[in-house]
């Protein structure tokens, strides 16, 4: 398997490595939505942003992604590959985008981008973990064909305190073919 870090682009995504340029554009977007931060692991608003980005940046076996709206050249959110291990798996998470580009084509545009990036790398499976209660994301997944694995019960304490559970799912680079 191959470094996952690349520019990659599918009108109108375009996902670049993450750069210190990325923070600010990045910090805006991020208090577009201010009411869907409860439902992440980390508060990405006010003095939650930079502790956040402290932690993602600690994060050696992260690859990090500035989303960006080609049609206006704005960086719209953020997306990773987690985890990538020499086995061939990987997992695609911490992702953000605003509401300016959901309800679209464009958050399956972006994970297509990725799952076709890293299978055409040598990985053979990808994962995604979903807090439960993101309905939205976990509908938005299914639709890309990964298959619902289990549910890990109470695993994660996120940013406010709340204990949740993380549904899990798999995509196999099989199934992402014949899904095409």
């Amino acid at each position: 398997m191959t470094d996952l870090s690349a520019t990659l682009e599918a009108h109108p995504v375009r996902l670049e490595p993450f750069t210190e340029h990325h923070l600010e554009p990045l910090r805006a977007a991020c208090a577009e939505d201010s009411e869907i931060w409860e439902i992440y692991p980390v508060n990405m608003l006010g003095d939650g942003f930079d502790k956040a980005m402290a932690m993602f940046h600690s994060m050696d076996s992260w690859v990090k992604f500035a989303v960006i709206d080609m049609r206006t050249d704005e960086l719209v959110g953020m997306t990773n590959y987690i985890s990538p291990d020499p086995f061939g798996c990987v997992e695609i998470g911490g992702t953000y985008i605003a509401p300016s580009v959901r309800g679209s084509d464009f958050n399956r545009i972006m994970k297509k981008l990725l799952i076709d990036h890293a299978f055409a790398n040598g990985y053979r499976r990808i994962q995604f973990n979903v807090d439960t209660r993101n309905k939205r994301s976990m509908a938005a997944v299914e639709k890309l064909g990964a298959k619902h694995e289990g549910t890990l019960r109470k695993n994660r304490v996120t940013w406010t305190g709340y204990v949740r559970d993380t549904a899990q799912f798999g995509l196999l680079k099989d199934e992402w073919i014949k899904n095409e």
